[in-house]
C-alpha cells in the first residue's frame, strides 16, 4: 500500500533527502521499509482516530529522508486490537543503513477535529501538543541491510496516552508508543468464561481487561508510573454468539510475560495510584516469534 507516498510513486524527487533517497535507489544501495500501527485500546470511546500526514526516518549520518501522504490518513485506532495493523509504509525503498528514530506527522491541533474521539456520540477534539510540528517521534535504532526488509509496528497505548484536561474541551494524547520489530514478535490472546466475569466481577461492565507485564512472576500494578508498568493492555470483550468474553495482545517481543485480569480497569488512571483497580489472577506465559500464545481465564 503506497498510494499517497512522495518520492517514485510521484515519479519526483525534490529536496536535498529526497534526491539522496533517489540517487541510493538509482545505485541500487536501497532496503525497503513497511511501517504499521496499532493499538492497545482504553474504556468508554467508540472511535480513536488519529490523522497521519507522512513519516520521516533519519539516518545515523546524513539528511532524514521524508515520505509525505498527498492525503492525511484518518485511522481509527480502536479498530486496531490484537495482531491488526494499518500500514503507514508498505515495503517503501528507502537508502540503506543505520537509522536513529522514526517520525510519525500528525494532524492534531488543539480545537481542531482532524484527530479525534467519539465518546456518548460525541466528538471530541484529540490534540498531541506541539504535535503538528513535531510529531510524534520514536528513538529507536535500527540497521537496513542493502536489498533487505524492515517491518515495524507501533503500538498506540492509549490507555496510557489519553487525558482530558481539567479546564477547556477536547483531549490529549501524551503518546505512550511503542516501536517493534515484527520479525521478532509473537502475539496473544485467551478466552475468559462467563462464569469466571459474574463471578470475578458480579457481571459484565466496561472495566474487563488483561494487563501484560514484561518477565515471569512479575507483580501486577496499576498505571501510575510505578514498575512494573504493564508493556500493554488488553480489553476484554464479550462475543455476542456464545455469550464468552475474549482477549487480544499483538506485537510483543518474544520471551516470558506476566499477565492479570482486572474488573475495573476504567477506573485505572495513569497520573494516580489507583488500589482498587484488583489485578488478580497472575499467570506466567510465554511469547514464541511468529506465534500466537494462548491463556485463558476460566
Amino acid at each position: 500500500m503506497q498510494t499517497g507516498l512522495g518520492l517514485r510513486t510521484l515519479g519526483a524527487c525534490l529536496g536535498a533527502a529526497l534526491l539522496a533517497a533517489c540517487a541510493a535507489e538509482e545505485n541500487g544501495t536501497t532496503g525497503s521499509l513497511t511501517l504499521g500501527v496499532t493499538d492497545a485500546p482504553v474504556d468508554q470511546a467508540a472511535e480513536v482516530v488519529m490523522s497521519f500526514t507522512g513519516v520521516t526516518v533519519k539516518p545515523a549520518e546524513g539528511p532524514a529522508v521524508e515520505r509525505s501522504f498527498e492525503e492525511a490518513r484518518s485511522v481509527d485506532l480502536l479498530a486496531l486490537t490484537g495482531a491488526a495493523r494499518e500500514k503507514l509504509l508498505d515495503g517503501v525503498a528507502i537508502p540503506a543503513g543505520a537509522y536513529s528514530w522514526i517520525r510519525l506527522h500528525v494532524a492534531a491541533e488543539r480545537g481542531a477535529t482532524d484527530s479525534y474521539l467519539m465518546r456518548n456520540g460525541e466528538k471530541h477534539s484529540l490534540y498531541v501538543p506541539s504535535g503538528g510540528q513535531t510529531g510524534l517521534k520514536l528513538v529507536r535504532g535500527f540497521t537496513l541491510q542493502e536489498d533487505g526488509k524492515a517491518d515495524f509496528t507501533v503500538d498506540f497505548e492509549l490507555r496510557k496516552s489519553i487525558h482530558q484536561p481539567q479546564s477547556g474541551s477536547g483531549y490529549q494524547l501524551r503518546p505512550s508508543l511503542r516501536l517493534v520489530d515484527n520479525s521478532s514478535t509473537g502475539h496473544l490472546e485467551g478466552v475468559v468464561s462467563g462464569s469466571y466475569v459474574t463471578n470475578k466481577c458480579g457481571g459484565s461492565g466496561n472495566g474487563l481487561a488483561v494487563y501484560v507485564y514484561a518477565g515471569a512472576d512479575a507483580t501486577p500494578v496499576d498505571l501510575d508510573g510505578r514498575e512494573p508498568e504493564p508493556v500493554t493492555t488488553a480489553l476484554v470483550e464479550q462475543d455476542d454468539e456464545n455469550g464468552a468474553y475474549a482477549y487480544a495482545a499483538g506485537y510483543l517481543p518474544k520471551g516470558d510475560y506476566t499477565v492479570a485480569f482486572t474488573c475495573k480497569a476504567d477506573n485505572d488512571d495513569p497520573e494516580l495510584d489507583d488500589s482498587d483497580v484488583g489485578l488478580r489472577d497472575a499467570a506466567n506465559v510465554e511469547i514464541v516469534a511468529g506465534e500466537t500464545t494462548t491463556h485463558d481465564f476460566p
